[in-house]
């Protein structure tokens, strides 16, 4: 083991590139769909599956990635599944229709999960542990890099050569990671015999696909068409069906048993309702700036800076707080003004304010650096150590469901009030001769929209308000 710590900032250096690069195609995509929607001739719905593609098979995947990789090694399946991502971005870059762009998507959120997920147990293995919470800390650091250059890499590209630009950028690193990783990483011996739950996979994956089309069709079919109640009815029957196979298969995707921790299930519903409320922010603003506004790729993206560069000071200080004051009250005091700072930006008028965009994401920003580390804290410290893997896996699978579902979330939100086809002329500049009332109803739409969301950081309150009464009880007893 001693050979490999001479290695080990080659190595950190190597995972961290593909945690910058995956997050920086998972943010430089949002930035660039309304360039997207008016070069493929794509409507917003089609257009958002862009977007929730990726995320689907990133969760899907993510936990038999972690499993495969007991069963042959860290290394060939990072390396296979940063070349299925390069691959896939490539495609990307190329696809002529917003079908082929949404398949190749699919691929490239597949090998995403493949490589993430064994990259926190490649720096686990390489770093002594005096040395591991640097290593974790400066890897986590570059997910927020990434969410800074994203959007505004992504949107000079797009300003200057188009939107395929934004995903030929990282190709070059993709491949450069390929090849670092095969001379720098180290293999591992003593696969673990395992078996991939399939059906689990199944069952999830088409009830999490049905759930979102019928969130996103839902407005345009009618809520109570025949369409969208039989997709409901298929998240049901899928999801009921993925329950009784995780209780009965021998190697489980979820350990529901977990759940049995009220400490563990409430911290789960926390995530779930703090990420649907969190990450439409992004979607929002970009219609409303882009859309409504009609500003620039790069002029929005310069805009959303301020949501990502004060999480790199709070970030690693969130931790901090979270051990000085207890997880549990800096939680609540982040998602309160999480939510406040939701309700300035639910003030968006139809000329352009920079203190009204700024500011407001000054504050979701430094709060996120507040909450977050608590919450992941809170989670994954309630589970037993033995099951710790299985606990962190269910967590983020948890992070990736809610992040689809508030992308959803938030164009259906959009939809209730204002046409599809209004949202997609917006996103096209084909609003710009119409009647100036169509362009205030957008924004007001965004407004709401906004609104809307504080309702699931509420619901995450009265969580861990339960969470703290139980955790009192305890003690008392």
């Amino acid at each position: 083991m001693t050979t490999v710590w001479p290695r080990k900032w080659i190595v950190l250096a190597v995972v961290t590139l593909v945690s910058f690069i995956t997050n920086v195609d998972a943010t430089i995509v949002i930035i660039g769909l309304p360039s997207m929607v008016e070069g493929l001739h794509i409507t917003m719905v089609t257009g958002l599956w862009i977007i929730t593609s990726y995320i689907i098979t990133s969760t899907i995947f993510l936990l038999p990635a972690g499993r495969w990789a007991d069963m042959v090694g860290t290394k060939p399946i990072f390396i296979l599944g940063l070349g299925i991502f390069t691959i896939a971005t490539v495609l990307c870059g190329i696809a002529n229709s917003g079908t082929s762009l949404i398949i190749f998507r699919f691929i490239q959120g597949a090998g995403a999960a493949l490589a993430l997920a064994t990259a926190t147990p490649i720096i686990v293995r390489t770093f002594p542990p005096h040395q591991l919470g640097l290593a974790v800390g400066i890897n986590s650091t570059s997910w927020v890099i990434g969410s800074i250059a994203g959007p505004v890499v992504g949107g000079a590209l797009i300003s200057q050569y188009g939107w395929p630009a934004i995903f030929f950028v990282t190709v070059p690193f993709g491949v450069i990671g390929m090849i670092a990783a095969w001379f720098v990483l180290e293999g591992t011996s003593a696969p673990v015999k395992s078996k991939t739950d399939w059906m689990g996979m199944a069952t999830f994956g088409i009830g999490l696909v049905a759930l979102l089309i019928a969130l996103s069709e839902g407005q345009a079919w009618g809520w109570g068409s025949a369409a969208t109640l039989g997709l409901f009815l298929t998240t049901l029957v899928a999801w009921i069906a993925f329950v009784i196979t995780e209780l009965r298969v021998t190697h489980p995707m979820f350990n529901f048993s977990l759940l049995s921790n009220i400490h563990y299930s409430a911290g789960l519903g926390i995530t779930l309702n703090y990420c649907i409320g969190y990450f439409g922010i992004t979607f929002l603003l970009t219609l409303y700036l882009q859309g409504a506004l009609h500003l620039s790729p790069l002029q929005s993206g310069m805009l959303l800076i301020p949501l990502s560069a004060p999480q790199l000071i709070m970030g690693p200080l969130g931790g901090v707080l979270a051990d000085r004051f207890g997880p549990v009250r800096m939680m609540m005091i982040g998602i309160i003004f999480l939510s406040g700072g939701l309700f300035l930006l639910g003030n968006l008028g139809v000329q352009l304010s920079m203190a009204a965009v700024v500011v407001p994401l000054i504050i979701i920003s430094i709060s996120n650096g507040i909450a977050w580390p608590s919450l992941a804290k809170t989670v994954l410290s309630a589970a037993p150590r033995e099951h710790s893997g299985s606990a962190s896996g269910m967590f983020y699978t948890i992070y990736y469901v809610g992040s689809a579902l508030s992308q959803t979330l938030a164009l259906a939100a959009v939809e209730f009030s204002v046409a599809p086809d209004i949202i997609s002329q917006a996103l096209m500049g084909g609003l710009e001769a119409q009647d100036q009332n169509i362009k205030t109803s957008l924004v007001h739409s965004i407004d709401n929209s906004f609104l809307f969301f504080i309702l699931f950081f509420a619901l995450a309150l009265l969580l861990i308000l339960l969470l703290r009464r139980t955790r009192s009880e305890i003690v008392e007893i």
